[in-house]
């Protein structure tokens, strides 16, 4: 494992949302990133990805657009051949396949007129095209990557900053280790069960028990009442799907295939858990690779941008971090959060204050330090840092 971080504090650039005439944040990102040492990675003719979400159509809490233009033009001065990039999501919604998450990506201003650069899905069409990189860590032995981002030279990684549910917060961390992942690699980090049916919206189409490279998947007698206005009522179909879990490896291709979104992924993994396995997943993606981590503390909403929904902030909006050591660019920007007041009318603001942190007053069951810990037992960083404030 790495040990780069351990000997001295790393540094964590900030700058704060203020602009004055002359100036505006774009430009004070471009600023910042490159007072962060950026420059000092070797770009030239190398792919890189850049990993962000694209936000889910309905929630207005994501990255604008802009922002990414400025690291994208950036890469590009430096000679790169950057690309803007995520993976399909594991659960229902509009970035479930490529094709749909192209187009939320599209519709949400990521495209090539606004960004400069091209979209890709790194684990193509259903969320199944994946590298499998070994690492041996004690939770993950093989991870479970998008290829395209592992085919990339160098990643970094821009962050919105917010609470998650599951996780705490969303960061550096949450948007690399459970955002890379593959299907397959997403249901080992939320789960160490397998996936079921619902039989109740179950069409009997057979596409999952197709895509089943392990025999898993049966169809049996249906006794039970259909989802009212389902197709599976209107087919009114006498067999539906059944998952047998001797036989199921979790690889979640048949999520991919369903057409009614009837196969769900089990949710039985301790979230202090999701956040070690998150950790790994992470190592396995930057450890052979220059990497770089930028984050902005702004519209910081209770939960991930992965609802196609988002509420009123749990704080102000406090800036823009940026750093080469993730953990320490984590945990910067959890101090940020806590030393902000709580806005009124938000969900925090409703919530009992009795853990002395934000996030976990927000979310009582998440506890985002396991995150950081188990990164710095990898050697990936270092929670001590020196905050560097850039005009």
């Amino acid at each position: 494992m790495k040990e780069e971080f351990k000997m001295e504090k790393s540094k964590v650039y900030f700058t704060s949302m203020k602009v004055n005439a002359g100036t505006n944040l774009l430009k004070k990102l471009n600023h910042l990133i490159k007072e962060a040492g950026i420059s000092n990675i070797d770009f030239e003719n190398k792919y890189t990805a850049i990993k962000i979400h694209f936000g889910e159509p309905g929630n207005l809490a994501y990255l604008r657009p802009n922002y990414a233009k400025v690291v994208v033009d950036l890469v590009k001065e430096l000679g790169g051949r950057p690309f803007l990039t995520d993976c399909n999501t594991l659960y229902v919604g509009r970035r479930k396949n490529a094709l749909d998450h192209l187009d939320t990506a599209y519709e949400n201003g990521y495209n090539p007129f606004a960004t400069g650069c091209h979209v890709i899905i790194a684990d193509g069409l259903k969320g199944t095209d994946e590298t499998l990189v070994p690492i041996n860590c004690e939770y993950v032995k093989e991870a479970k990557i998008g290829r395209a981002v592992m085919d990339a030279d160098v990643i970094i990684s821009l962050n919105h900053f917010k609470g998650h549910e599951s996780t705490g917060f969303g960061g550096a961390f949450k948007n690399l280790g459970m955002g890379c992942g593959s299907r397959a690699g997403k249901m080992e980090m939320h789960s160490s069960g397998k996936p079921n049916v619902n039989q109740a919206l179950c069409i009997s189409c057979g596409e999952c028990r197709k895509n089943c490279a392990h025999d898993a998947i049966s169809f049996i007698d249906y006794t039970g009442e259909n989802k009212p206005g389902s197709r599976a009522e209107r087919k009114n179909a006498k067999k539906r799907a059944f998952i047998d879990h001797n036989k199921c490896v979790g690889c979640g291709r048949c999520i991919g295939a369903c057409p009614e979104d009837a196969v769900k992924a089990g949710t039985s993994e301790a979230n202090d858990i999701l956040n070690c396995k998150i950790a790994e997943y992470t190592y396995a993606i930057i450890k052979d690779k220059p990497n770089f981590h930028i984050s902005l503390v702004i519209d910081v909403s209770p939960y991930c941008d992965c609802h196609a929904e988002n509420d009123i902030p749990i704080v102000p909006d406090i800036g823009m971090f940026a750093s080469f050591d993730p953990v320490a660019l984590d945990q910067a920007c959890a101090d940020a959060v806590n030393r902000q007041p709580v806005i009124s009318g938000s969900v925090l603001a409703e919530k009992e204050h009795c853990h002395h942190d934000h996030f976990t007053d927000t979310h009582p069951d998440t506890n985002w330090e396991t995150c950081l810990e188990h990164a710095v037992k990898l050697g990936m960083g270092n929670r001590e840092y020196d905050l560097i404030e850039v005009e």
